[in-house]
């Protein structure tokens, strides 16, 4: 790993998309605590078994 000790003027940042994990840091940091959240209503969400896919052929 190399590291680079340089000042970084950042004046605009764009965001296109997100995936469900990401995360955009800029700057310092001596730890970092990853959150979850979900906007979606509890109903919705099923967690269970994944139907699996047949194979082609």
């Amino acid at each position: 790993m190399i590291v680079f000790e340089q000042e970084n003027n950042i004046y605009h940042i764009q965001i296109g998309s997100v995936s469900s994990s990401s995360l955009l840091h800029i700057g310092d940091v001596c730890s970092i605590q990853l959150d979850s959240s979900f906007d979606t209503p509890p109903e919705s969400l099923i967690i269970g078994p994944f139907v699996p896919l047949q194979p082609e052929g």
